[in-house]
């Protein structure tokens, strides 16, 4: 799960976490192979072995959980909601609204789109998540 692929998300940045998402769905495609993983996700085959090959895929979040969800006890959904769940409970242990979170944020998004993101309700970009999700962690590590 994208919540615990590094030890101390607030001690990277926003890009290290993005990369940390795309080894471990890279680990999924190499054990199972690109074109398993995309029968089985729905997400096109050319895109999962250019993520493979270290390439950037531009996944979205229910994208990367249907790819993870290929080697998981979860389904893609169950995974999605339980991201979020973490993410928002992040959130209220940090003390942190929308709308300061899109500010510390380096993305162009306004608290409204931020909160549509964490509620699923947008599809959100890896990039997106690895600047929401450090920013959370940098609050819940002062």
């Amino acid at each position: 799960m994208f919540y615990d692929v590094v030890d101390d998300p607030a001690s990277h940045d926003a890009g290290e976490l993005r990369a940390a998402y795309e080894r471990a769905l890279a680990d999924v495609i190499d054990e199972h192979g690109a074109a398993a993983v995309a029968a089985e996700s729905g997400v096109d085959a050319e895109r999962l072995s250019a993520l493979a090959a270290g390439e950037e895929a531009d996944l979205t979040v229910e994208e990367a959980m249907a790819v993870l969800a290929v080697d998981a006890d979860l389904d893609a959904e169950t995974m999605t909601l339980e991201l979020q769940d973490r993410l928002l409970m992040g959130m209220t242990t940090g003390v942190l609204d929308v709308d300061t979170l899109a500010a510390e944020t380096d993305l162009d998004l306004s608290g409204q789109e931020v909160q549509q993101s964490l509620e699923g309700r947008r599809q959100t970009t890896l990039a997106e998540l690895a600047a929401i999700h450090r920013v959370i962690a940098v609050r819940n590590d002062r």
